[in-house]
């Protein structure tokens, strides 16, 4: 058998967001906090197992520092990321005892939502998310393979059960079982009456801290409000009231955006996608020919992607939200298999306008042969009279 692949829910943005050193998390030294003790901080920013930086050194990072009466205080904003980088993350923090506190700023989502339950307390921000869901991988193999992967997704999925109640207890079996198989956004609010979550904090404004709403698209319940709550981030954002100062991006001028429009313009007529101009332009932003490039080849891709499974009216939407190929295969794995309907896959090949008419074997006609032959004996017999 094949190894398995880690179940991972893979990040579908367009571009990772940026965290400190590239690392996923930044741990902070013991500092004094406002009743005078010290505190380490710890910010898990990012999808959890991303840069090849694995629970086990995040583990030691914050072995590092710990005194061992300190209290810690660990931050979550994350999309998630390998299940079991998430579980061994709970593991760690619910090791730390009453001294360890979880703190929601923004979004707790699938393997961060284990993640943050390891901790003695969960303290989520009042306009803060927690999303819970089915474990998820990819996997090759013949039908063996796949039966072993499935009974491995279901004690995956048993592994998330445990590390949930360990932080609710009480939570009601069925009901758990119901929310994650659904994919479930709680707020603040649910999250406390479940028992996942212990106190409401202050909130923050959560654009701040995500960034940029095609980093949640490959989810297939996100909250529409949260959506746009972000997009509209970004919109302003792409909007400066005044000067940038030095070093940061400004609009591209007048004239470079109606270059780089003339340039979608063109690139879709030729490939045959010029009803992907207005969400091109859209999704892209006419930001620079890097962008517009890059754009490009993923609509490409995303075309062919809906034209296989026969969905090509999903085209333009899948653009204008930015999707990469990726992000769309599962969506419309998503869609194709809750319909029911299933598609079916054609390998042939095109045949080549140059290539020759095949012909066609014929099955010997028993009569055929004997008649030419009696012919031909005919023919001898009257040439030799």
């Amino acid at each position: 058998m094949k190894p398995l692949m880690p179940f991972r829910i893979f990040n579908k943005a367009k571009s990772t967001q940026q965290v400190e050193d590239e690392h996923w998390y930044r741990i902070t030294a013991a500092t004094e906090g406002e009743s005078g003790a010290k505190v380490i901080e710890v910010y898990v920013y990012g999808e959890i197992g991303a840069w090849g930086i694995t629970a086990n050194q995040f583990i030691q990072d914050l072995k590092a520092v710990d005194d061992g009466v300190s209290e810690v205080v660990v931050a979550f904003n994350t999309n998630g990321g390998d299940l079991f980088e998430g579980l061994a993350i709970h593991n760690a923090l619910s090791r730390l005892g009453e001294r360890c506190t979880g703190r929601v700023d923004a979004l707790a989502a699938s393997a961060g939502s284990v993640a943050v339950c390891g901790a003695h307390r969960v303290i989520m921000a009042s306009n803060a998310m927690l999303m819970i869901h089915n474990p998820y991988t990819w996997v090759g193999g013949d039908a063996e393979d796949l039966r072993r992967v499935a009974d491995v997704l279901d004690q995956a999925f048993e592994a998330m059960i445990a590390a949930y109640k360990a932080k609710a207890p009480d939570i009601d079996d069925a009901e758990l079982r119901r929310l994650i198989n659904d994919e479930t956004w709680l707020t603040a609010q649910e999250a406390l009456e479940l028992g996942l979550a212990d106190e409401i904090g202050n909130g923050v404004k959560v654009q701040a801290c995500l960034g940029q709403g095609t980093a949640l698209a490959r989810y297939r319940n996100t909250p529409q409000a949260l959506l746009d709550q972000l997009r509209a981030s970004q919109a302003e954002s792409d909007t400066p009231s005044e000067p940038a100062p030095k070093g940061e991006p400004v609009a591209p001028p007048a004239a470079d955006s109606t270059a780089l429009a003339l340039m979608i313009t063109q690139a879709c007529a030729k490939a045959g996608i010029s009803n992907l101009v207005a969400p091109l332009i859209a999704s892209t932003k006419l930001a620079d020919e890097a962008t517009v490039q890059a754009a490009l080849t993923r609509a490409k891709a995303v075309r062919d992607l809906c034209v296989a499974a026969r969905l090509p009216e999903m085209t333009a939407d899948f653009v204008s939200a930015g999707l990469d190929a990726t992000a769309v295969r599962a969506r419309l794995f998503d869609k194709l298999v809750g319909s029911g309907k299933g598609f079916e896959i054609d390998n042939s090949l095109p045949p080549a306008d140059d290539e020759p008419e095949k012909v066609k074997a014929k099955l010997p006609n028993p009569s055929n042969i004997w008649s030419a032959r009696r012919q031909a004996a005919q023919q001898r017999t009257g040439k030799g009279a």
